[in-house]
Parts: structure tokens; sequence; C-alpha cells
């Protein structure tokens, strides 16, 4: 480890590994990097924890985009991080997402966010309640009034293969990474110009990134600077079925989708199980260390609307479960992707709210854009950029699950 590097990435997760990625990858960067990760086994990372999913059905024409480029990345992921002839395989499962409506309201969201997503090209299509039952037998229906479907772009991928992938191939063209923990970042003005790290080491920084998922609040507090980011618990369920309806479509080869119940209840296959979460009832910031699950989410709320959604669902036993966090953008749940407007050389990279693995490829490439060049390049973030939050002007996103 060297006294100065020209990028320092504090967090190598997912997010931290695709911005280091895309600045080694790019030959008109010449500089040195450097990711500072605390866990090098990634055990409590969100992105290890998460349900590890990709849609293009957003409310926003920009999350649309993201999530297309990111699908993309997955699809010729194995060529573009092979190193030593090993190229990584993530699996992917083209099973496409499920919006269900039952309400007006939910209805007019549905035609909306349809509309902004077919602009931008996406795969999806509206079914009436007879389409819909032909599509997927099991699923009653009669309270179904309008539903959304992605036929193509859409599915579930190895979490953990995407961020090592990003990892192994950064590390491969030059990035540095070092166990150990930023607990200072040093400034003087209107520039960041060092971090200080748990080991004592302080080391010399042209441009820091803030990768440091539900972290984030604290990463920025040490260079002076308020970020409204904070770590929202949510607890994951795996469960059988007594008999399962996976096959049992007429479509897409029998696969079955990632539906969302109207009651925001979702499932999707998972090998012969099947995963399912919720958004909680109360849904507090949490501590960092606070990872026990939410057990009563199960039977509470859980199990009750998959069962009047399907008679599969009727007999289900849970085979495991685990708690994660969201880094949670409490002012528009959308992510954060851009420099300080005081501090230029701080770049955020944070606020996914549940998006982070799926939007990995696009910010990386985008920080890496703002690094090199001064500004984006090819997909323009600056919606996302951090002025709304010192604005306190929301920029929001109605898909949020």
């Amino acid at each position: 480890m060297k006294q100065h590097y020209d990028v320092v990435i504090v967090g190598g997760a997912v997010i931290g590994s695709a911005v280091a990625y895309y600045l080694t990858a790019n030959p008109d960067f010449t500089g040195s990097v450097l990711v500072v990760e605390k866990d090098p086994t990634y055990l409590k990372a969100s992105t290890s924890l998460s349900s590890s999913s990709i849609r293009t059905q957003f409310s926003n024409p920009i999350n649309v985009k993201i999530s297309q480029y990111g699908s993309e990345i997955i699809r010729n992921f194995g060529k573009m991080m092979e190193v030593d002839g090993d190229k990584p395989d993530l699996n992917f499962h083209s099973g496409g997402y499920l919006f269900l409506a039952n309400t007006p309201e939910q209805v007019q969201i549905l035609r909306d966010n349809h509309a902004a997503q077919v602009s931008c090209g996406a795969d999806v299509v509206l079914w009436n309640r007879d389409e819909l039952a032909s599509a997927f037998p099991h699923i009653r229906v009669d309270d179904i009034a309008l539903a959304s479907y992605g036929r193509s772009g859409e599915g579930w991928f190895n979490n953990t293969g995407l961020m090592y992938g990003f990892r192994n191939k950064a590390r491969s063209q030059g990035a540095e990474y070092v166990t150990d923990q930023v607990v200072g970042i040093n400034r003087e003005g209107s520039r960041v110009t060092s971090v200080t790290l748990a080991s004592g080491a302080v080391i010399e920084a042209g441009t820091v990134v803030n990768a440091s998922g539900p972290r984030a609040a604290r990463t920025a507090r040490m260079a002076g600077l308020d970020i409204p980011v904070e770590p929202r618990k949510r607890t994951l369920f795996v469960f059988d079925c007594a008999k399962t309806p996976e096959g049992s479509a007429t479509l897409n080869d029998g696969r079955l989708p990632l539906m969302i119940d109207p009651s925001g209840v979702f499932c999707r296959p998972e090998g012969k199980f099947f995963l399912t979460g919720c958004p909680p009832i109360d849904d507090p910031a949490v501590d960092w260390d606070d990872f026990d699950p939410r057990y009563d989410e199960f039977e509470e709320i859980i199990w009750p609307a998959l069962a009047e959604r399907s008679e599969s669902f009727e007999a289900i036993k849970v085979v495991n479960q685990w708690a994660g966090h969201y880094a949670f953008n409490t002012l528009d749940h959308n992510m954060v992707v851009g420099a300080h407007p005081e501090v230029g050389n701080f770049i955020f990279a944070n606020g996914f709210s549940g998006h982070g693995l799926q939007q990995g490829p696009a910010t990386g490439r985008g920080v890496s854009e703002l690094i090199i060049y001064g500004g984006f390049r090819t997909l323009d973030l600056s919606e996302v950029g951090f002025e709304r939050i010192v604005a306190g002007r929301p920029f929001l996103e109605r898909a949020v699950i």
C-alpha cells in the first residue's frame, strides 16, 4: 500500500468494486485506485444479503435505463470479467417481474409506469384479468384489475458473483484492495485530502468515493458532510411448498416470475423453493450491526397474503431466513450519485434503497466518468445527483419494493 492514491474508494462491495473496475478498465485513466473494505468476507454486506434481482419496471425513465444497462452487463458478464481463463457465471434466471394491482390507484400507477418503461424500449406488457389467469393459472385473479409483466431483461442472478466478478477484474487491472476501515477523512477547505485508517495509516487521496452502503452517512460525516441515508432492515424467507406451482406457467418454459402482490408481499422461485419478503409495517432505522430477522412478518403478513393469492401457497413451510439492510435514502428512495457541490473531490454513490445490485454497473460507469472526465459521458445521471439533496427536492420513484 502506497501513501498516495488518485482515488480512494470507501467500501468494496458491488458499488465500490464496480467503480474500481470501470476506472481501471478505461484507457483514459492512468491513476491509482485503492479500495478500503473492512470485511473481505462480505457476510453482512447488503450485496450478499439481497434478493439479487433486476427489473426494468420503474416509474422514472432514468431508473429504467440504469437497469437496462445492468441487464446488458449481466448478459455479457462472463466475457467482460474473465481473469486467467475464468469466466464468472451469474446463473441468470430470466423469470421476469409481475406486478399485480387491485385498486384504481394501483392501476393508474401501473399504467403511468408502463408508459415510462415502453418509452425507453423496455419489454413490458399490461394484462387484464383473463390474460393474467391464462399465463399463470395458479394465481387467484378475482380481485385483480391489471397486471404488468416483464417479458425480458428481468430476473434474478448470483449476487456475490456480480460483486466478486467486478472485484477480481478490478484487481487484475491494477486496483488495490486493503482490509481496513476508514475512521477519518481529512479535509482542507473545499477538498478532502486524505483518509485515516483504523490501522493508523494516513493515505493521501486525490478523490474519495463514498461507497459504504448503509453506513454512508457515517462516512460522509467524517468529511463534515451529510446525506440522508440510514440502514433499514429487510427480512427474507425461503419456504417450501407442499405442491409447487413452478412449471405451471403457460409461457417462458413454465417458469414463474417474481410476483409482487397488491399487498406488497413478493415471492419468486429459488431453486426448488421460493424466496419471499415484504415491506415492514413499522420501518425504523436500525443499528448497523442489527441483523436479527423479523420472524413475525412471515406469519402475520406474508403467509396470509400468499395463501389468499394461490392455493399452492396455502401449505408452505419456512426452511431459512435472514435479514439484510437497505441503504435507505429517506428523501426519495433513490440513488445519490455525484460529487458534493462544495467539496468537488468527494463523490457519493449511496442511497440505493434496495436497488444497489442492479444499479451497480451503471453507477460504477457513471462515477468513473465523473472522475476521469468531470462529467457523465454515457448515461446522464444528473437527475440523481447530490444537488437535489441540498435543495431538499425529491426525485420520486413510485415502483419501490
